[in-house]
């Protein structure tokens, strides 16, 4: 049995959910988010909770456990991100290394001949402010996946400690070349 699985999705203050076969859609002050889980996992809405369940049957297969726990843990993200949304800030460490946003496209001045523009999905909103770029929006998975994006563009380095890098990262420095000992 899934330990997480069996737990209720509760549905906060001012958020709706609809469940329509295997399409999940929820709506909040932040925005709306849909999902199709997997047809092995049933999932109903009543009374302000989402419950997710399996057949007894199937209870056995591992696989079918995971995917319980899964969409569980999926549901109830989205709930949060429809009521308080997600948010990610990032530092930018470099002598004259800026960033921008202009219009749907972030772009960085890292270092290379030419700026990076990166185009900003949908649902997602960045800000700027002189080196902290902050990455907001009521989808967890599209708020992380662009700021890794952001940040795999130029990686903190240990020897110098220039890069891009989440702000509660801990870069360790690494000691440089001895000469003469």
């Amino acid at each position: 049995m899934s330990r997480i699985g069996k737990k209720p999705v509760e549905v906060p203050k001012g958020v709706k959910v609809a469940v329509n076969g295997t399409t999940i859609s929820v709506e909040g002050p932040k925005g709306k988010l849909e999902w199709t889980h997997r047809p092995e996992v049933n999932v109903q809405a009543e009374d302000g909770r989402v419950s997710v369940s399996v057949d007894d049957s199937l209870v056995g297969d591992k696989r079918v456990r995971a995917l319980w726990g899964t969409t569980r843990a999926l549901i109830n993200n989205m709930m949060t991100g429809v009521s308080k949304g997600y948010e990610k800030k990032l530092e930018i460490h470099g002598v004259g290394w800026t960033a921008s946003v202009g219009g749907q496209t972030l772009k960085l001045n890292v270092g290379f001949a030419n700026t990076v523009e990166l185009p900003i999905p949908a649902g997602v909103n960045v800000a700027v402010e002189k080196q902290l770029i902050t990455v907001t929006g009521a989808d967890k998975q599209a708020v992380g996946q662009f700021a890794a994006a952001v940040r795999s563009k130029r990686p903190p380095e240990p020897y110098n400690g220039k890069g891009i890098r989440y702000s509660d990262e801990v870069v360790r420095k690494k000691e440089g070349k001895q000469f003469g000992k």
